[in-house]
């Protein structure tokens, strides 16, 4: 495996999606708009390459100076379970710098991973879901 890994390099929302089917995280993967604008709108993404196929991405919304909002972690099921993601997590911080908090909401089956990689599970977060 000789991957490659890329800040903010040019993606498109197929292969976004594609990814996102074969990660198994619940994405919108069938509006290929909507995950265009959710790669449109983020300010920081780190990709993942094995030759010309998207195998991982962290995308993620951030100020650079005290927080930011981690809102993609996935690796592609025949990628997974070899540290991807936590690279991916380790390049994010790198970015983002030692004042900026790391926040993300895990899905109910990832809530386990998380404290491998350096998270912490906070009490204080309230959220106002999404309609669609």
């Amino acid at each position: 495996m000789n991957l490659t890994y890329r800040v903010n390099a040019p993606i498109t929302a197929e292969a976004v999606a594609d990814l996102f089917r074969s990660s198994g995280i619940r994405r919108p993967v069938d509006d290929l708009p909507r995950i265009q604008r959710m790669l449109d709108h983020a300010n920081l993404t780190i990709t993942v390459w094995d030759g010309d196929k998207l195998v991982g991405i962290a995308r993620a919304l951030t100020d650079f100076s005290f927080c930011c909002y981690l809102s993609d972690l996935a690796v592609a099921r025949d990628y997974q379970k070899n540290g991807i993601g936590k690279a991916l997590v380790h390049r994010v911080q790198e970015a983002i710098g030692d004042e900026s908090m790391l926040l993300l909401l895990a899905a109910p089956e990832a809530m386990e991973y998380y404290p491998h990689i350096g998270f912490q599970k906070v009490e204080r977060a309230w959220e106002i879901p999404r309609k669609r």
